[in-house]
């Protein structure tokens, strides 16, 4: 008797400790709208069968008011820490997650060999960090163009590179986002200025990996109506591991192709309406797209990547301006958030069919006794005692 209750005892542990491992949290990065108070991750219940679902469970401020939070890594490291980035501070805080309730700051680092304000981070095979800088030596209209620094897991140097070219004289390069090509030894860059004084970009560059050697600065042509080549952000790799498709903030999306040739090219494919679109995904052959215009998440099928067509949409109320979006580890769920500018701070969870394109807001991801789907920022008590309004920008699930 006394086995058989030992053996139900340890069958129990088991099934808490693996119910325990597969409960879903999302961790946002949050600042004070006001400015005022500390900067903070907040921690989110984001399980679907939880009584919790959409509360906020735990916070890790980081004592710094004002530094603006911005870009996190786009998806959770297996390794457990998060890099996030207080753009205007020039700062970036690594988060310890691998105890969901229990965040907690690890290491935080500045400018690093003269390169400052880094934007994004990508995560390599190896666990280290491969990094964007807007500038060296200094900020400003006329600073010198940043680069990519490759870090360790606490933000010490690697390796690094100049985005510096040459060949591209005249153009304003401002390393903005990153992907890379590890079959071709390649990583492809966007340049865009996060200081609107700072001026337009229109330009990629296309790296050796094992050297982060600039080899080619390509331009963006114009699209039909004249100006969607402004501002790339975002590169996605597609499925053949060799061409890529290229956002750009003005609402356009470019195909790359040639990357591992000494001449590769980017044409014009698609355009948005309007010309500040957000974050976009890549999950198979679909590309779901932030487009603030139409207060949508919108879908694409990219299997010819030549002739995108939209396939779904879910669209929000008026007083959103969807900007970012990460997906899940099942390529199922995906968070979003409105624009830190719009009137209303708000985080949504979409439901995705990979098999369809399908987009459907998850009307259950809500603050408790609201009328509104989507868990909001405005408002709140939160754990460490901060009141008041904050907006939240790089959000990823737990994994």
């Amino acid at each position: 008797m006394r086995r058989r209750l030992l053996l139900i005892a340890l069958l129990l542990g088991c099934t808490l400790n693996l119910a325990a491992k597969k409960h879903s949290y999302l961790f946002a990065w949050c600042g004070d709208d006001d400015k005022k108070a500390s900067d903070f991750l907040a921690v989110i219940d984001a399980d679907p069968a939880s009584p919790g679902y959409g509360q906020v469970v735990a916070t890790a401020p980081t004592g710094m008011a004002g530094s603006v939070p911005h870009h996190t890594e786009v998806e959770m490291p297996a390794g457990g820490l998060l890099m996030a980035n207080g753009f205007e501070a020039g700062r970036t805080w690594v988060f310890d997650l691998r105890k969901p309730l229990k965040p907690h700051i690890v290491a935080s680092f500045g400018d690093l060999d003269g390169y400052m304000h880094p934007h994004t981070y990508f995560r390599l095979p190896d666990g280290n960090v491969l990094a964007t800088f807007q500038y060296h030596g200094g900020h400003g209209p006329k600073a010198e163009g940043g680069g990519l620094l490759e870090l360790d897991n606490r933000g010490h140097v690697v390796r690094g590179g100049s985005a510096e070219d040459k060949g591209a004289a005249g153009e304003l390069i401002r390393p903005y986002s990153v992907e890379l090509l590890p079959a071709a030894d390649r990583i492809v860059s966007t340049n865009t200025a996060m200081h609107d004084q700072d001026g337009k970009s229109r330009t990629v560059q296309v790296w050796q990996f094992s050297s982060l050697h600039v080899l080619r600065t390509l331009v963006l042509p114009p699209g039909p109506r004249g100006d969607e080549q402004y501002y790339p952000g975002e590169p996605r790799l597609l499925d053949d591991g060799k061409s890529l498709l290229v956002h750009t903030f003005s609402c356009g999306v470019y195909l790359m192709r040639g990357v591992d040739r000494e001449n590769p090219s980017i044409r014009f494919v698609y355009g948005f309406p309007g010309d500040n679109c957000g974050v976009p995904l890549r999950i198979g052959h679909w590309w779901l797209a932030t487009v603030p215009e139409t207060h949508s998440l919108t879908v694409l099928d990219i299997s010819d990547p030549e002739k995108p067509r939209e396939v779904s949409r879910v669209t929000f109320d008026a007083g959103q301006k969807p900007h970012w979006v990460a997906v899940d580890t099942t390529g199922t769920r995906i968070v979003l958030n409105s624009d830190e500018n719009g009137p209303d701070h708000r985080l949504f969870i979409v439901n995705f069919d990979p098999q369809t394109g399908l987009v459907k807001l998850d009307e259950r991801f809500r603050d408790r006794g609201s009328d509104h789907p989507g868990v909001s920022m405005d408002g709140k008590s939160w754990p460490h005692g901060f009141q008041g309004n904050a907006y939240a920008h790089g959000t990823v699930f737990s994994r």
